[in-house]
């Protein structure tokens, strides 16, 4: 390409730079598309002007400035704290952990990932010569908004100013055409140049990709220097170890032997970690400040704040800075709009590799996130200086609920074989099985089905008392009682880690307000100066005889309001209340259809199994339908549970709570309820509801005009109820817990490959070397999205575990083994396959602790209920002392069995073709009625109400002891251990002692300074009088007399 000549003498034409904030395609008439023109008003144009000549770049290197110089193109040229690395410099200037930047010397806190398209010039007719368009293309717009030339290079001359630089054979700007998408990039291209010169006018330090493609993938890598860290330290009021070392005091006696004795124990169960020199030691820590410097352990800026702080400071700054375009309210927004894709802190290098290097990801995936160390306590301080004290928190509850698991698995497994020891002498279940007793019941269906015999249903009778017995009332107990314990175990463990974690006495941080609530605010702000310029030019107000306009200041409707501007109030969020009641009305009663569906399916197959000409399949009638109903409802649940987690969120987002803290917690309260009613509610129907509203033969109840409502099998609905909870929580472990967790963050790491490869097109890069970086690697990384799907399915299993566990003792044991793969699971899932969380402190579990607190409450009564109601507990206990002759269960089951005459079944309701019809004149149905042959045939008997008395009683007195002893538990446990408390107290007492010693020590260094400057004082004054006694003495008159030099003065 050639290069016009310069133009004669020192004339120059020098186009203006093109400026960053204001900068704008020029009008040429035309409009782009409606997508791009509805997203981008400002953008509605066609062709952008670009200049054919740069100004010289003012260099700032770490914010300060430096003379204008050129900068050459081949070279790395920092601008406004950019570091753009072009294509004469590789990335193996980087270091080799790829957590710096390519200096080596600065750490990389935080990276901002996009994807970029490159502009495609289009030639405008009549615009200039080809050359030109084809000149144009080598353009590129540098951070400061001028354009830079790529082949051609400036010199430099002497004093360090620019050069001329050669001009293309257009002399005025060129004229380039934007299609719609190239408006959009345009868009997003300088809202990240705006937003980046904003975080560094905050004080970070940048390096950017260049984006040497005509589309692909490019990241901005941030660094926070010593300046940032230390401010933001103190605004945050992040507390920091000072140079106090203080012994922690152990408790001594039998405790200390003890503890010295389990510790021995567990130890091949400790993690291996680098053991630190006094365990018995703690740094004293304080909210830093820059003011009191002297007090911190110092040794290495670089190191003071670890890599978890520094991330976490970045994300502030990150989240609080704004850009003027589209209103963007910070990085979230930003991400919305896909400005860019992705924000996140970078982990601390491979987890493996053939290198010795150790870090702290390596180490949590060694001793932590494998499956071969299941067996290990898990590093609970390791993970919280990681990931942060929230995840910390969530692990180490997780830890002790599994703990707590295992002494309820225990006794769960105890009242099981309790239950397999005495089937043999079950006298209900021998009687039921006797051959012996001919109890001829009655037909369970109309027509087809035919008179049976008691006996045939031992099996269900036998397997019934392997969950239906006396033990399970002691389990019911046992639950609720070991509910409230692990609660106030928590407590305790919460209190301590608060203690070693620095988290006592931790202030609610503010919280910065969502991007939709700042818009949403904006809206409503511009919605009511729209409202008010309108109404300004209506409010008059009489004067004389005539009409006079009023300042609009002075209006009440500019003046009324003021509050309302400040924050969304009732009546703006009334629709989005609205729809959340109603869309959660209609959630719960499709729940509650899906419920009634498969109940539907239930007595639809079952009569037309019953029809079935084979008799394995009549006999089989019962088993066939629960499992086939079971396996619906296991499917059902999954597929809703996924709905409604989408269906809460959208609901918490059109609520538009304020802050972050809000929308969680709302979020958590909707999906809980969804998803409490969809787990449970299958559950709850069979447990009080299947069986009880039969009716009695000749006056069943049906529906859908001729199918019977389902009956319970003979021995009760708690085994029935046993098998649904058994197959929907080990179903809803296994497929959804683990499979889903497995298998859905991979295919999404599959797809966003596969879009990316799509996407971007086979072009070399000489920039990029072989060997990925670190950022490269962690944005292949699934996103984390929040502990709300984690704690989500341990509280649902949580449920499972207290609310029934009277019809199911093995729970806690299936649940046990679950979260032995769960911990592991979620372990390798944070340290492996999740881009690296932002650290948050947190206190406490927050929201999570009350709906663990309501579910051990609302579990108690439904244990009660369980036993009293679905059980055979209370008929069993009236009859054998209120009924049996001789104190026994013999004659139970004749007890609880009613007589009705089949004369009086109704016509077209008898059995057809029955070989017993001639010999049966009585059959028996389970039920307290009256016989045929009394004045109140078939009402209800004097046992009824006697056993529904007894059930209720039971329940009052079950509900309130349980509760009483739960109290109890809690009183005396207390929530903070003595020693912790002990502790702090004491930090408070070395706190302040190393104030005062530390001032004081400053206080006679001050003194001391003092001294030395009067000392200097004094000695500086009688140096003057030496010094002024020789000038007189030097002065005298001959006479020697120094009055005479005084007369001398007098005289002049």
């Amino acid at each position: 390409m050639q290069h016009p000549a310069k133009p004669p003498g020192n004339m120059e034409t020098h186009t203006p730079d093109f400026p960053l904030a204001s900068s704008r395609p020029t009008l040429n008439g035309q409009k782009t598309a409606k997508s791009a023109r509805d997203s981008f008003s400002a953008y509605n144009n066609k062709y952008l002007t670009v200049p054919q000549d740069r100004t010289c770049l003012h260099n700032r290197v770490n914010g300060a400035f430096e003379a204008p110089s050129c900068v050459e193109s081949f070279s790395s040229s920092i601008i406004n704290n950019y570091l753009e690395r072009t294509q004469g410099e590789t990335v193996e200037k980087a270091s080799s952990s790829g957590m710096h930047f390519s200096d080596s010397k600065r750490k990389v806190d935080y990276v901002l990932a996009y994807h970029y398209r490159n502009r495609l010039a289009h030639h405008l007719p009549g615009a200039g010569s080809p050359k030109a368009t084809r000149g144009s293309a080598s353009l590129a717009l540098v951070s400061n908004g001028g354009a830079e030339k790529g082949p051609a290079e400036p010199r430099r001359q002497e004093g360090g100013q620019c050069a001329p630089q050669e001009r293309l054979a257009s002399p005025g700007p060129e004229v380039v055409e934007l299609g719609p998408l190239d408006a959009l990039e345009e868009e997003k291209r300088l809202q990240r140049e705006e937003y980046e010169r904003n975080l560094m006018e905050a004080g970070l330090e940048i390096e950017k990709d260049p984006e040497n493609k005509s589309q692909g993938l490019s990241f901005v890598r941030i660094h926070a220097p010593w300046q940032v860290l230390s401010r933001e330290a103190e605004l945050l009021k992040i507390k920091m170890p000072t140079k106090k070392v203080y012994e922690i005091t152990e408790e001594g006696g039998i405790l200390k032997k003890l503890n010295e004795i389990w510790c021995k124990l567990t130890e091949p169960l400790q993690p291996q970690l680098p053991q630190q020199e006094n365990t018995n030691m703690k740094s004293l820590s304080y909210p830093f400040s820059r003011e009191k410097i002297y007090l911190y352990n110092i040794k290495d800026k670089d190191t003071f704040f670890d890599n978890a702080t520094r991330s976490r400071i970045v994300r502030e700054i990150l989240k609080r800075t704004s850009t003027k375009a589209r209103n963007s309210m910070g990085i979230g927004t930003l991400i919305a709009n896909n400005v860019y894709d992705a924000a996140y802190p970078l982990h601390d290098g491979e987890y493996e590799g053939q290198n010795d290097d150790m870090n702290d990801r390596k180490l949590l995936y060694q001793e932590w996130a494998r499956y071969g160390v299941f067996y290990k306590f898990q590093p609970i301080d390791l993970i919280r200086k990681y990931f942060g004290e929230k995840i910390g928190l969530y692990f180490a509850w997780l830890g002790l609920y599994t703990e707590f698991l295992i002494p309820s698995s225990v006794v769960g497994i105890i009242v099981f074989l309790y239950g397999c020891i005495t089937i043999e002498s079950d006298i209900p279940s021998k009687e039921m099985c006797d051959q012996r007793n001919a109890f001829t019941m009655c037909p369970l269906c109309d027509k087809f089905c035919d008179y049976w015999n008691l006996s045939s249903a031992c099996a269900t009778a036998r397997a019934s008392h392997l969950f239906d017995n006396p033990a399970t009332v002691f389990f019911s107990i046992f639950m609720a009682l070991w509910a409230t314990m692990f609660l106030e175990q928590w407590k305790r463990l919460q209190m301590r880690l608060s203690y070693f974690w620095d988290l006592t006495g931790l202030e609610e941080e503010e919280e910065h307000p969502r991007p939709e609530y700042e818009i949403k605010l904006l809206q409503k702000k511009l919605k009511h100066k729209n409202i008010t310029a309108e109404n300004s030019n209506e409010v008059q107000i009489p004067e004389g005889g005539g009409l006079k306009k009023m300042d609009p200041a002075l209006s009440p409707v500019s003046s009324g309001g003021q509050e309302d501007e400040e924050k969304l109030t009732w009546s703006d969020r009334m629709p989005g209340y609205a729809t959340n009641f109603g869309l959660i009305l209609f959630m719960i009663m499709l729940t509650f259809s899906a419920v009634f569906g498969v109940i539907v399916y239930r007595i639809t197959t079952a009569a037309a199994l019953s029809f079935s000409t084979k008799e394995t399949t009549r006999s089989n009638v019962r088993v066939t339908v629960t499992a086939t109903a079971v396996i619906i409802n296991l499917v059902v649940i999954l597929i809703l549970d996924e709905i409604y987690g989408a269906v809460a969120k959208w609901l918490t987002e059109i609520e538009v709570p304020k802050t972050e803290k809000t929308f969680e917690e709302r979020l958590i309260l909707k999906a809980f309820l969804l998803k409490f009613v969809n787990s449970y509610a299958p559950i709850f129907y069979v447990a009080f509801f299947k069986g009880r509203f039969v009716g009695r033969p000749g006056h069943y109840v049906y529906v859908f005009d001729g199918y019977r409502m389902e009956e319970c099998a003979p021995g009760g609905c708690l085994m029935e109820l046993c098998i649904q909870l058994s197959i929907i929580m080990l179903g809803k472990q296994l497929i959804q817990n683990n499979l889903f967790e497995i298998g859905i963050p991979k295919l999404k790491k599959l797809y966003r490959k596969l879009k990316d490869e799509r996407t971007e097109p086979k072009e070399t890069n000489t920039s990029q070397s072989k060997d990925p970086q670190q950022w490269d690697l962690d944005y292949s990384l699934e996103p984390f999205t929040g502990l709300t799907p984690e704690y989500m399915e341990m509280i649902i299993q949580f449920g499972f575990v207290t609310l029934f566990v009277a019809s199911f003792p093995l729970a806690p044991l299936f649940a046990l083994l679950n979260n032995i793969i769960e911990v592991r699971l979620d372990a390798k899932k944070f340290v492996t396959e999740l881009r690296r969380p932002d650290t948050v402190r947190a206190k406490d579990i927050g929201i999570w602790y009350n709906i663990l607190s309501g579910i051990g409450k609302f579990s108690v009564i439904i244990n009660a209920f369980v036993i009293a109601v679905t059980s055979d507990f209370i008929p069993r206990l009236m009859y054998q002392y209120a009924y049996s002759q001789n104190g026994t269960m013999h004659g139970f089951i004749n007890h609880t069995l009613s007589y009705f005459n089949v004369s009086h079944l109704k016509a077209g309701t008898q059995p057809e073709n029955s070989p017993f019809a001639r010999d049966v004149l009585f059959c028996r149905f389970k039920d307290y009625r009256e016989p045929p042959w009394s004045q109140n045939q078939y009402e209800f008997s004097k046992q009824y109400w006697a056993v529904l008395s007894a059930r209720l009683a039971f329940v009052i007195l079950f509900q309130n002891l349980v509760m009483f002893l739960s109290v109890l538990v809690d009183w005396m446990i207390p929530d903070i251990p003595k020693d912790i408390s002990e502790q702090i107290k004491r930090e408070k007492v070395v706190l302040v002692d190393f104030f005062l010693k530390e001032e004081h020590e400053k206080l006679k260094l001050i003194e001391s300074f003092i001294a030395r400057d009067q000392q200097k004082h004094k000695s500086g004054t009688k140096g003057e009088r030496i010094r002024a006694a020789s000038f007189s003495q030097f002065n005298r008159s001959p006479k020697g007399s120094f009055a005479s030099c005084s007369s001398q003065h007098t005289e002049v």
